[in-house]
């Protein structure tokens, strides 16, 4: 079965505002960001980060692959945990934003994390045209409940038969409606890259390096039969932006250590050369 994880706590969201009255305001140096790029979410904000040109400005902190051994988390974030919700007793994962003036954690949400740095920090405009914010929730909502939802279920060994071909039924779709955008289009929402297209690439480098293997040959013989998805998939890949955070051994790592699922046939059909289309821009966490 393909790995699932908890998400961090919901009570740790806050919000960066346009000015002091909004609570947190966008300073350059304030904040800080901990990141796993084992982790998707943890990816898709590396990625964006990188689009935004904020490496001078908000600095990333990169954390293992896996959490200690022995710790409920990352031993490095639990301060900064306890100081922001009184006798927190949870796990401390990433993502994390920090507020460095008040060593507290603003946010563990990726999506409004996400959505903060886009809007609240100087960038190009195209990743959030105006006028696009539905589209780019539809992608996401397509990429989590038409792509990766159905692809941990059709790859369940204990799972319905019917429920798994039902799945694969579905994620094929799903990846049938994205493959007619991109026969039309550089993009998955037209000729500019949005964020959308961050979110679409994250979730299609976890359907190739996660999921995959726990589905049979057939099944990913179906899933790679999408030549215009994958090559839009292999070509962001060689984006500055997107290679250099690729930790390919991180996610197989992750992946393993956390998997209760058998492996499948699908295992050893690669979609997609990862490693080849990003270097020599691919970085590996530690």
């Amino acid at each position: 079965m393909s790995a699932s994880f908890p998400s961090a706590l919901p009570s740790l969201r806050g919000r960066i505002g346009h000015d002091a009255r909004s609570g947190y305001y966008p300073v350059p140096h304030r904040y800080r960001l901990h990141l796993a790029l084992s982790c998707p979410s943890s990816l898709r904000i590396a990625v964006v980060h990188s689009l935004l040109g904020l490496d001078d400005t908000l600095p990333i902190t990169v954390l293992p692959a896996l959490p200690d051994a022995g710790a409920d988390g990352y031993t490095a974030l639990r301060p900064l945990y306890e100081a922001s919700s009184h006798r927190y007793t949870g796990p401390a994962q990433a993502p994390v934003l920090s507020d460095g003036w008040s060593g507290r954690i603003v946010s563990t949400d990726a999506v409004e994390i996400l959505t903060d740095l886009a809007r609240r920090f100087p960038g190009p405009d195209e990743l959030r045209p105006r006028g696009a914010a539905g589209a780019i929730e539809a992608v996401r909502q397509l990429c989590e409940r038409g792509i990766d939802a159905p692809a941990q279920l059709a790859g369940r060994v204990d799972a319905d038969p019917a429920e798994r071909a039902e799945a694969l039924g579905a994620l094929l779709d799903g990846l049938d409606a994205v493959e007619r955008r991109l026969a039309a289009h550089d993009h998955v929402l037209g000729d500019d890259l949005t964020l959308a297209d961050v979110q679409l690439w994250t979730t299609l480098v976890q359907l190739d390096t996660v999921h995959r293997w726990h589905l049979d040959a057939d099944a990913v013989d179906r899933i790679a039969d999408h030549p215009h998805l994958w090559s839009y998939a292999g070509r962001l890949a060689g984006h500055p932006a997107f290679g250099r955070h690729l930790d390919l051994d991180g996610i197989a790592r992750r992946h393993h250590a956390h998997c209760r699922g058998e492996e499948a046939a699908g295992a050893a059909i690669q979609i997609v050369d990862w490693e080849q289309h990003a270097r020599p821009r691919l970085r590996t966490a530690g």
